[in-house]
C-alpha cells in the first residue's frame, strides 16, 4: 500500500496530529507523513519499508469525527510511531464513490444520523481494511428487536419484554389488550410501571407508564434538549400506532450506568441520574451532562465482554440497570466515547493503538513489540486521624400532614357482595382489601344497584341500611375518579354475623354468615404535608459529610455528591398507604434536589415494604394485650368522677409528665367528654348556618373540601361519639382530635367559634388515649411494640451489620475520579416511612427495652426525661440511628464503631410554643469524650472537592425562611471541620455546661452552617434548671430535671409560619415548622446496640410468635416471603469481632471506608432463616 507524498496539506481544517518518536520528541504531521486527502485518491507509489506507516481511517459524519473526545483520542493515537490517522471528509463520504475514498489499513467507521452505511459496507468489500467496529452488525444495532434477540442468545440478562409488531403481514404479532393498570402483549402481561420503547433505536421517545396507585400518567423520555431529557404527562394509555417493545420497569433508585468498552478486556463505566426520574439533566460548566465513574463487578465486566464480542463492536457503549442486586442490559448504542475523562482518552488510545499494531505490524513487517505494563494499578485510598467517619444513617419517619381519616362500617348480606368477596379470593384468608379503581368501581356499581332496587321496591328484601348505602355511594363518587390511593374497602367474613355493640346497629341479631364492610377514605397527604416532607429531606442533607459546603449554590451538597458519584447506597421504604408513599417521594425529592412530579420519583425511588409486616400493620387485628389495654382504658375513662391517686397509678404507671399534665387538664373524663360533645354540636350548627348563607355557596375550603363535606365528617363524629346508651365511645377521641387539629390549622379562616377550646380538650383526651393504646405498663408497651415492629427491628439490625462488610459493588473508580477526594467512601442510608403505630412502638422499644440503665447513664436519663415530656408524636416524627467508624481503632475493638440515637417529635402543633419540652440539642458532647484530643484532617470535606466542572448551572432555590430553621443553640453541635489547613482543621465539641463559646474557637463546618436546622436557641441549661416553677400535686415524685423539660415559660425557638409555595399547591394554608432532631444518646457502641436488638428478638413472647406465624401463613397464601418464627431466635454475632479469613490483606489493614456496604452479609454473620430474610437493600 502506498501513500500520496510530496504534496502539502491543503485542507487547513484537518487536525494536525502529532506522531511520537523515540526519545519522547514529537513533530507535526508533515507533507510526507499525512496524506493529502483532498488530492489524488487510490494512487499508489513504491516506498521504503522503513518509512512504512499504518494508516488508520476515520469514516464518520463530521460532527462525530471532529468531536472533542475523538480529537483527544486521535491525538494520542498518532503518538504511536508507526500510525498515521486519516479523517475522511464528510463531502467525500456523501458525494464521492467509494473508489475515490482515501486508502487505509484500518478503518474506524460507525453509523450516525445521515451516515451512508451502505457505502461504507461497499468500501470495506472493495479495500478489505482491518475493521475496529463491524459494519454489518450496525444494521442490527439500529433495531431494538434485533439487539434484544442477540442479547438473549448470548445469555445476557435483560428486562422481561415482549415485542408488538404492527405489521399487516404478521397480524399474529400484534395482539394488544390494554387494561387500567396493565397491558397484555401477545399473551405476556406487563403490570404498571412498564416501559414502551419504539423498535427503532434512532427513536428516543421512550415512555414509562405509572400505576394508578402511584398517581398514574407517564414519563416521556426523549433525546436531551437543553436541560431536559423527559417530561411527565397525565396520559396513561399506550400509543396505538407504530411497533414497540414493552418491558418490565426496573427500579434502579434513580441512577443509570453507562458502560464503554474498548475491546473485550477494557470497560469504563459511569453513573448518571436516570432521565426518567425528573427529566432534569445535570450539566457542568461546559454544558456536559454530569457523570461519575463507577467500578463494575466481575459479572458486569463479563457482560461488557459478551456485548463487545456479540455485536463485534470494539468501541461500544451500552446501558446497564442495577436493580434488585442484579445488572440488566437495556440498550446497546454501538460506537460511543466517554466525554471529559483524560484517563479514558489515554487508555482508549493505548488499547486501540496496541490492537492495531498487534494485528497489522507483523503483516507489514514493522518492528514492534507489545509493551508490558500494568494497565490497572490498584490504588487504595487511606485515611488518618481519629475523627469518626459516617457510615450509615437509618431513619424511621412518620408520614406528613394529611386530611382527616374517616371510616364507615356496615354489615352486608347481599349475594352481590359475597360474589365480589369470592371473585377476589377473600375466602382464602377471610379478609379482602379492595383498592384498585376497577375493584372500587364494582363496589360502587353494587351500591347503585341496591339503591335503585330500594327506590323501585320499598318492601324488597334488601337488608343493607339505605343511609349506609347512600354514604358508600357518595364517598366512592367523590373526586369524579378513582386514584387508588385515597379510598379503600375492606371486607371481613363473619361466620355468625356481627354482634351488635355500637350505636349504629339497631336491628336485632340475624343468623347466618355476613360480611363486615369497612369503607375508609380521607387520610391523603396535603400540600402542606408535601412541603414538610420536602423541607425535611433538604435538612437531612446536612447530616452527611460535606453538608456544610455551599457547593453549586445550595447547602447540603455533600450528600448530593455522595449520591451522584454512586458512593451513597440509598434505599427508601414505605408502607402501602398512599399518604406514606407520597411522603417518602416528597422527602426523596428534597433530599436529592429533584424536580417535577412526585409520581416518577415514587415509582423509581420508593420501595413498597408491605412484606412481613415491616411497615404495615393491620389495625383491625389487635393482639390480646391490646384488647385488654383498650378495655381498661374505656373503663377508666367512663368514670364520672375526678381522677384520684388510684387512677393516676392505673393510667400513668410510667409517671410520664405529659400524661399527668393531660390528666390534670381533664380532671373528670366524663364531664370533659360532655363538654367536647357540646362543642361538636355547636360546631355543626355553625357549619349549617354557613351553608344556609348565600355568600358561602361557593366557599372552597382547604384541599378542595366543601362545607357539605366538612359538615358530613363532623356530623358523623357527633353521632358516633355519644352512643345510644349515653356512654361515650372513647375510640372516637383520636378522630375528633384529628379533625379539629386539621380545621384549626387549615380552615381557620372560617372563624368558627370555640374551635380552640375543642382543640384544647380533645388534645388532652388524645394525649391519654393515643399513647396508652400501645400499652399502659412498661411490660404491655414492650409486648405491643414487639407485635408491631419486630420485623422492622430485625431489618434495622441487619442494616447496621451489613454496613461494614467487604463487597466491591457500587464503588467509585479511584483511577478515573477526578475531583473526588475519597472515592472509597461509602455511606449507607435506609429510610423507613410508616404510620403512627410503628413510630410509637419503635420508640417504646428503645425507651423500655433495657438499652441502657437510667441510674448509671446520666445522658440516657436526661433523654428519657425529655421523651416523657413529649406529648405527641406528630406528623414527620423521626427516629434516627447514625453509625460512625473510627478508622484508627482495631477492627475487632468495641470502640471501632460508634452509634448515635436521635429523635424529633415532628411537626410543631398549634399553641405548642409555650410548653415545648426541651432536649439537649443535636449531637451534644458526651462526658467521656471531654478530654480526648482529635487529630485534624481524617475526613474528606466534600465542599473542598475540586469542582471538576460539575458545578450546577441552575442552583436550587431554597426558601430562606425554611419551616425547619430555628436559631442556634450554644453548646449543642459537634462541629466537624475536615480540611487539613490549620485554620479549619479543628474538631471540637462544645459542652452543655458552657453558656457561650470560647472566643478563640470559630464556628466552622457542619456546626456553623447547619446548627439552625438541628439545634435550638435558649439560655444556659444550668440557669434554666434553677428557675422556679409551681409543681402540681400529682407530680411530686418527678425529678427536677423533668420540671425543666416540661417547663412552659421558655420559648425554645421562634416559629416561622411560612406560607407554602404556590407552585402547584392550592390554598394558602400555613405550613408549621418541624422540631429539630434532639440527641438521645451519642456514645453507644455497635456491639451494645446489636446485643440489645438480638435480645429483643429472642425474648419475644409466645403470643407474638403466634401472631407472626399467622402472618406467615397469610403471606404464604399470597406468594410473598414468609416469616420463619423458629429462626427469629438465632443469635447474630457482631461482624466487627470476627473478620472473614478470606479477606485480602489490604482490606484487613485498610479502612472499611474503601469498600461498599451493599450485598449479602459476610460468612461470619449467622444469617437468619431464608424464610425470614430481607435482602441487603
Amino acid at each position: 500500500m502506498s501513500k500520496s507524498g510530496g504534496q502539502e496539506m491543503c485542507n487547513s481544517e484537518l487536525p494536525r496530529f502529532l506522531i511520537g518518536r523515540e526519545g519522547g520528541e514529537s513533530r507535526e504531521l508533515g507533507d510526507t507523513i499525512m496524506r493529502n486527502i483532498s488530492g489524488h485518491y487510490g494512487e499508489e507509489e513504491d516506498e521504503d519499508q522503513s518509512e512504512r506507516q499504518i494508516v488508520v481511517g476515520i469514516c464518520s459524519m463530521m460532527k462525530k469525527s471532529k468531536s472533542k473526545p475523538m480529537t483527544e483520542i486521535l491525538e494520542r493515537l498518532c503518538k504511536f510511531e508507526y500510525i498515521t490517522v486519516v479523517i475522511f471528509p464528510e463531502e467525500v463520504i456523501l458525494n464521492e464513490p467509494v473508489e475515490k475514498w482515501p486508502l487505509c489499513d484500518c478503518l474506524i467507521s460507525f453509523h450516525s444520523k445521515g451516515f451512508p452505511l451502505d457505502k461504507a459496507v461497499s468500501y470495506v468489500k472493495l479495500r478489505n481494511p482491518l475493521l475496529i467496529n463491524d459494519l454489518n452488525m450496525q444494521y442490527f444495532i439500529q433495531d431494538r428487536r434485533e439487539v434484544y434477540r442477540i442479547l438473549q442468545e448470548e445469555g445476557i440478562d435483560l428486562p422481561r419484554y415482549a415485542v408488538l409488531n404492527r405489521d399487516p403481514d404478521r397480524p399474529e404479532e400484534c395482539n394488544l389488550v390494554e387494561s387500567e393498570d396493565h397491558v397484555e402483549v401477545n399473551g405476556e402481561v406487563f403490570h404498571k410501571p412498564f416501559v414502551e420503547k419504539p423498535v427503532s433505536a434512532e427513536d428516543h421517545n421512550v415512555y414509562i407508564y405509572y400505576p394508578t396507585s402511584a398517581g398514574g400518567g407517564s414519563q416521556r423520555l426523549f433525546r436531551k434538549i437543553g436541560s431536559r431529557s423527559s417530561v411527565y404527562s397525565p396520559e396513561s394509555t399506550v400509543r396505538k400506532t407504530g411497533s414497540y417493545i414493552y418491558e418490565e420497569f426496573m427500579p434502579t433508585d434513580g441512577t443509570d450506568v453507562k458502560v464503554y468498552t474498548v475491546g473485550p478486556d477494557y470497560a469504563h463505566a459511569e453513573a448518571r441520574k436516570s432521565p426518567a426520574l425528573d427529566g432534569k439533566v445535570e450539566r457542568d460548566s461546559e454544558g456536559k451532562e454530569i457523570r461519575y465513574p463507577v467500578m463494575l463487578t466481575a459479572m458486569e465486566k463479563l457482560v461488557a465482554r459478551k456485548v463487545c464480542l456479540a455485536f463485534k463492536q470494539t468501541v461500544c457503549g451500552f446501558d446497564l440497570l442495577r436493580a434488585n442486586g442484579h445488572s440488566f442490559v437495556c440498550d446497546v448504542n454501538g460506537f460511543s466515547f466517554v466525554k471529559n475523562s483524560m484517563k479514558y482518552y489515554d487508555d482508549c488510545a493505548k488499547v486501540l493503538g496496541n490492537m492495531v499494531m498487534r494485528e497489522l505490524a507483523p503483516q507489514l513487517h514493522i518492528p514492534w513489540s507489545i509493551p508490558m505494563e500494568a494497565e490497572d494499578i490498584p490504588i487504595v485510598p487511606t485515611t488518618s486521624g481519629t475523627m469518626m467517619e459516617l457510615r450509615c444513617v437509618i431513619a424511621v419517619i412518620r408520614h406528613g400532614d394529611r386530611t382527616p381519616k374517616q371510616k364507615m362500617k356496615m354489615e352486608v348480606r347481599n349475594a352481590l357482595f359475597f360474589e365480589l368477596f369470592e371473585k377476589y379470593g377473600g375466602y382464602k384468608s377471610g379478609k379482602l382489601k379492595l383498592k384498585k379503581p376497577k375493584q372500587l368501581q364494582e363496589v360502587l356499581d353494587i351500591a347503585r344497584q341496591l339503591l335503585a332496587e330500594l327506590v323501585l321496591h320499598n318492601d324488597c328484601e334488601i337488608e343493607e341500611k339505605k343511609s349506609k348505602l347512600e354514604q358508600l355511594k357518595t364517598v366512592l363518587e367523590m373526586y369524579g375518579h378513582f386514584s387508588g390511593i385515597n379510598r379503600k374497602v375492606q371486607l371481613t367474613y363473619l361466620p355468625n354475623g356481627q354482634p351488635k355493640a355500637s350505636s349504629e346497629e339497631e336491628d336485632a341479631l340475624k343468623e347466618g354468615p355476613s360480611l363486615l364492610l369497612v369503607l375508609k377514605w380521607g387520610g391523603e397527604l396535603t400540600p402542606a404535608g408535601r412541603v414538610q416532607a420536602e423541607e425535611l429531606g433538604r435538612a437531612f442533607r446536612c447530616m452527611y459529610p460535606g453538608g456544610q459546603g455551599d457547593y453549586a449554590g445550595f447547602p447540603g451538597c455533600g450528600l448530593l455528591r455522595l449520591h451522584s458519584t454512586y458512593r451513597h447506597d440509598l434505599k427508601i421504604y414505605a408502607s402501602d398507604e398512599g399518604r406514606v408513599q407520597m411522603t417518602a417521594a416528597a422527602f426523596a425529592k428534597g433530599l436529592l434536589a429533584l424536580e417535577g412530579e412526585l409520581t416518577p420519583i415514587l415509582v423509581q425511588m420508593v420501595k413498597s415494604a408491605n412484606m412481613n409486616g415491616l411497615l404495615d400493620s393491620d389495625s383491625d387485628s389487635l393482639t390480646d394485650c391490646q384488647q385488654r389495654v383498650k378495655a381498661r382504658l374505656h373503663e377508666i375513662m367512663q368514670k364520672n368522677k375526678e381522677f384520684n391517686e388510684e387512677d393516676y397509678s392505673k393510667l400513668a404507671s410510667t409517671s410520664s409528665p405529659s400524661l399527668v399534665n393531660s390528666m390534670g387538664v381533664i380532671v373528670n373524663p366524663v364531664s370533659t367528654c360532655d363538654q367536647v360533645h357540646t362543642l361538636i354540636q355547636s360546631l355543626t350548627c355553625q357549619i349549617c348556618k354557613r351553608l344556609e348563607d348565600p355568600k358561602s355557596a361557593d366557599l372552597q375550603l382547604y384541599h378542595s373540601e366543601t362545607l357539605e363535606l366538612m359538615l358530613q365528617r363532623w356530623s358523623k363524629l357527633e353521632r358516633d361519639f355519644r352512643m345510644k346508651n349515653g356512654r361515650y365511645d372513647i375510640s372516637k377521641i383520636p378522630d375528633i382530635y384529628d379533625c379539629v387539629k386539621y380545621d384549626t390549622q387549615h380552615n381557620s379562616s372560617l372563624g368558627l367559634e370555640d374551635t380552640l377550646e375543642l382543640f384544647r380538650l380533645s388534645r388532652a383526651l388524645a394525649d391519654i388515649i393515643i399513647p396508652q393504646e400501645y400499652g399502659i405498663t412498661k411490660a404491655e408497651k414492650l409486648d405491643i411494640a414487639s407485635a408491631y415492629c419486630l420485623p422492622l427491628v430485625k431489618k434495622i439490625q441487619l442494616d447496621l451489620q451489613r454496613t461494614h462488610e467487604d463487597e466491591a459493588v457500587n464503588k467509585l473508580h479511584p483511577l478515573y475520579s477526578r475531583g473526588v477526594m475519597s472515592p472509597g467512601r461509602h455511606v449507607r442510608t435506609r429510610l423507613y416511612f410508616t404510620s403512627e403505630s410503628h413510630v410509637h412502638s419503635l420508640l417504646n422499644i428503645f425507651r423500655y427495652g433495657g438499652l441502657l440503665d437510667e441510674q448509671k447513664d446520666e445522658q440516657w436519663k436526661q433523654a428519657m426525661d425529655y421523651l416523657s415530656a413529649v406529648t405527641e408524636l406528630n406528623y414527620m416524627t423521626q427516629i434516627v440511628i447514625m453509625l460512625y467508624e473510627d478508622n484508627n481503632k482495631d477492627p475487632s475493638s468495641e470502640e471501632r464503631f460508634h452509634v448515635e440515637l436521635h429523635f424529633s417529635p415532628g411537626v410543631k402543633g398549634c399553641k405548642d410554643e409555650d410548653n415545648a419540652p426541651m432536649g439537649f440539642g443535636f449531637r451534644p458532647a458526651s462526658s467521656e469524650n471531654h478530654e480526648k484530643q482529635t487529630d485534624p484532617g481524617s475526613l474528606e470535606d466534600l465542599s473542598q472537592d475540586e469542582p471538576d466542572r460539575a458545578v450546577l448551572t441552575e442552583p436550587i432555590s431554597i426558601q430562606r425562611k425554611s419551616p425547619l430553621i430555628r436559631g442556634r443553640k450554644a453548646g449543642s453541635m459537634e462541629a466537624l471541620s475536615e480540611n487539613n489547613t490549620s485554620s479549619r482543621g479543628l474538631a471540637y465539641r462544645i459542652f452543655p455546661s458552657t453558656s457561650r463559646q470560647s472566643p478563640e474557637i470559630k464556628p466552622s463546618g457542619l456546626g456553623a452552617q447547619c446548627a439552625g436546622l438541628f439545634s435550638a436557641s435558649f439560655p444556659n441549661l444550668r440557669d434554666l434548671a434553677r428557675a422556679p416553677r409551681k409543681k402540681p400535686s400529682s407530680i411530686r415524685s418527678l425529678s427536677s430535671q423533668t420540671e425543666l423539660l416540661s417547663m412552659p415559660a421558655v420559648k425554645r425557638f421562634s416559629v416561622s409560619y411560612a406560607r407554602h409555595p404556590t407552585n402547584g399547591f392550592e390554598g394558602c394554608s400555613l405550613v408549621p415548622s418541624i422540631y429539630p432532631l434532639e440527641t438521645l444518646h451519642n456514645s453507644l457502641s455497635l456491639k451494645q446496640v446489636d446485643e440489645f436488638l438480638t435480645t429483643l428478638c429472642k425474648n419475644g413472647s409466645e403470643t407474638q410468635f403466634k401472631r407472626l406465624k399467622s402472618l406467615s401463613a397469610m403471606f404464604e397464601s399470597h406468594s410473598q416471603p414468609s416469616i420463619d418464627v423458629e429462626n427469629l431466635e438465632t443469635p447474630i454475632s457482631t461482624p466487627v469481632q470476627n473478620q472473614p479469613a478470606s479477606q485480602s490483606l489490604w482490606y484487613a489493614s485498610g479502612p472499611p471506608s474503601t469498600v461498599s456496604s451493599a450485598g449479602p452479609s459476610s460468612p461470619s454473620v449467622a444469617e437468619p432463616s431464608s424464610n425470614f430474610r430481607f435482602n441487603s437493600e
